[in-house]
């Protein structure tokens, strides 16, 4: 309750001090600063076949539940179920103005209602908050953005909030990112840290296995953006401090560095809007990816001290939808598999859904949108092939599949 008052609280005071200054920036005259609300309000209505794995009630899907037979070889996970939820409404308060340091400034605070947490559901929490500076032929942006492997300009155009996760990398995260625009090219450097959407490793989901490191994940883009082509490529490096204490008690920063790369692609053209990417990564469940790491060698055994080996992941997905003026029609495909490492792994593993060998899923949808008013169908078929065992490069192995259909009814308003 004592929780429940103070998230109030402060969203109240937030939206109380977004008001007030409004007219305080009206005033400034010849500073030009122009404010504006935005956002919509989005109710989701779904069934799902069997139970699975997602976050905030079923509204953010990941994938089916694994196969898990009762005494009589019943599978415990093939039980439909369904929920209504409103909790994805969303709000934008933007800022633009004045001239600074020869850049235009502006600025955004976005937040909607699906909390930071399963046990604080329908609670306000910070998405985007950032403040960009804007010249001739660059751009700094400085704060909490996508992160660099989610392109905002090409993305999944799912009903589903998922947005294609787990195979396409999803999540937020304090940054600073400069851009260089050199006519129809761009480059992209991104120092970026973790917050909302963190590392995996022996504590658990935590921020701390990247701050430990002292050191940003670093990412570098080249972006080509035409008037019906838009296509780039990037990739990061990332190390995380697994463990400060050995499990012998023993000081310890062994670090694990990882790569990540992907090449994406947009053709817009009368009658279609096609969009693709790949992606390579290594230990990247702090972006709902399948995958993780694992430990790799034993470097002291008295001591407890060890060294470990990243999990490797390939996705690509493809989507296509139509440009009509109300009504769109398109459909998401993709898949994601887990290449294990490339040592053999003598220890713990750790990270998100390490048993998945491999998951696809194909999602057809139609939108109908009458401004401010927009409805959507979508049908998600996901399917994951779980392993029972493991080889020596933590691979899953015995494979058994687990299916599930969802059928997605959305409608927004948008403002």
């Amino acid at each position: 309750m004592k929780s429940f008052l103070s998230s109030k609280s402060a969203l109240f005071l937030i939206c109380a001090l977004l008001l007030t200054a409004v007219p305080l920036a009206q005033d400034k005259g010849e500073e030009k600063i122009l404010t504006r609300w935005s956002g919509f309000v989005k109710n989701d209505f779904f069934f799902d076949s069997r139970q699975t794995i997602s976050a905030r009630e079923g509204q953010f899907l990941l994938f089916p539940s694994a196969v898990s037979p009762d005494p009589d070889g019943e599978d415990l996970n093939a039980a439909p179920s369904f929920n209504f939820l409103a909790l994805q409404s969303r709000l934008a308060f933007d800022v633009s103005g004045p001239e600074r340091l020869g850049a235009a400034l502006s600025a955004r605070i976005e937040g909607d209602f699906f909390a930071q947490a399963n046990d604080n559901i329908n609670l306000f929490r910070l998405r985007h908050a950032y403040i960009k500076m804007r010249w001739p032929k660059a751009e700094l942006l400085a704060g909490q953005f996508w992160i660099p492997m989610f392109i905002p300009g090409c993305y999944p155009g799912t009903v589903s909030f998922n947005t294609g996760t787990p195979i396409q990398p999803f999540g937020r995260s304090p940054q600073i990112r400069l851009t260089r625009y050199h006519g129809d090219f761009a480059w992209v450097g991104i120092l970026s840290g973790q917050r909302d959407f963190a590392s995996r490793g022996p504590e658990g989901v935590s921020s701390a296995y990247l701050r430990n490191s002292v050191l940003p994940e670093a990412s570098l883009q080249w972006h080509l953006q035409k008037e019906k082509l838009y296509a780039g490529l990037g990739g990061s490096v990332k190390k995380i401090i697994p463990q400060l204490r050995s499990g012998s008690g023993y000081r310890t920063n062994e670090g694990l560095l990882s790569f990540n790369a992907i090449a994406f692609l947009k053709i817009t053209s009368p009658y279609l809007l096609i969009k693709a990417e790949g992606v390579y990564g290594q230990n990247i469940p702090d972006v709902l990816s399948i995958g993780g790491f694992g430990v790799s060698d034993s470097l002291d055994p008295v001591k407890g001290l060890v060294a470990y080996s990243p999990l490797s992941t390939l996705s690509a997905w493809l989507d296509v939808e139509s440009r009509g003026a109300q009504w769109k029609f398109g459909v998401f495909a993709g898949h994601t598999s887990n290449l294990g490492a490339s040592e053999e792994i003598i220890g713990p593993v750790y990270g998100l859904a390490t048993n998945i060998r491999s998951l696809y899923r194909i999602s057809p949808r139609m939108v109908y949108q009458v401004s401010p008013l927009r409805l959507a169908l979508e049908l998600e078929y996901t399917e994951a092939s779980y392993g029972a065992s493991f080889d020596k490069k933590a691979k899953p192995e015995d494979l058994t599949s687990a299916a599930n259909l969802r059928v997605l009814l959305a409608m927004y308003y948008f403002f």
